[in-house]
């Protein structure tokens, strides 16, 4: 597919506020990979370039949050070669099998998490953690293992399946979960990286392009989430979240 400046712009737009999305609350990949279908890329081919793009603006987020003292390494150190070894087996897995069979169980849990987090209006607001124990980081590993998988799998609800699951474990806020959450990310979207690229499914002249347009976007979206703070994260995270359902839901039943 060759280069056209049309279409690299109207990417660059879509995929500009996608990154900005995604540095906040995640759920880039919403706006990013339809963009890339509207401009006619092949349906593996746009999920290979998108994750080339998602995966170098999601290190430029996870770095501003790294900075600003957000990340956890006590626990994403315990964390994150589990969420690795997830979304290799994850990728390996949806070469086989078809990913129809996960869709209603994720588009459950999904209105499970938006509900619970929609009941309970303080979830996230305030930073209760005290350290790890054997048993949280237990319960980590497993959740890493998992979400790293349906990362690699299917994809869509991991960073709000992640950010949830981070503050009920180990009682982070919305902007420490954020951060960790970009950490953990960054595994999982590695490992499916190397998989499109050894099949050749990449468009690196349009990933490289866009993935500097998505850095920008991915900076400005993580200075906003880490200067608003937790009062301005959980609304978007619910926002992303009820996107996200709905357009599982049309997925599924239409």
């Amino acid at each position: 597919m060759e280069f056209d400046i049309v279409k690299f712009l109207i990417l660059a737009v879509f995929c500009f506020i996608a990154a900005v999305v995604d540095a906040i609350s995640g759920g880039g990949g919403l706006i990013s990979l339809p963009a890339y279908f509207a401009v006619g890329f092949p349906p593996h081919m746009a999920l290979g370039t998108n994750k080339l793009s998602a995966f170098l603006s999601t290190f430029a987020s996870a770095f501003k949050f790294w900075k600003a003292k957000k990340v956890n390494v006590e626990i994403v150190s315990k964390l994150f070669a589990f969420s690795l070894a997830g979304a290799v087996l994850g990728v390996k897995t949806a070469v086989s099998i078809d990913t129809k069979y996960f869709k209603p169980i994720s588009f459950g849990i999904l209105i499970l998490v938006f509900l619970y987090a929609l009941k309970n209006k303080s979830l996230g607001e305030n930073n209760y953690y005290k350290g790890t124990t054997p048993k949280t980081i237990i319960l980590g590993k497993i959740m890493a293992f998992c979400l790293g998988f349906y990362d690699g799998f299917l994809g869509p609800g991991t960073a709000a399946f992640l950010m949830f699951c981070l503050i009920k474990i180990f009682k982070l806020d919305f902007s420490s979960a954020s951060g960790n959450t970009k950490i953990l990310n960054l595994s999982s979207n590695f490992a499916s990286l190397v998989v499109f690229a050894f099949l050749g499914k990449l468009n690196w002249a349009y990933g490289i392009s866009i993935a500097i347009v998505m850095t920008f976007g991915a900076i400005i979206g993580s200075r906003l989430a880490i200067l608003k703070g937790n009062k301005f994260i959980k609304p978007v995270f619910l926002v992303v979240t009820i996107v996200l359902i709905l357009k599982m839901s049309v997925e599924i039943f239409f």
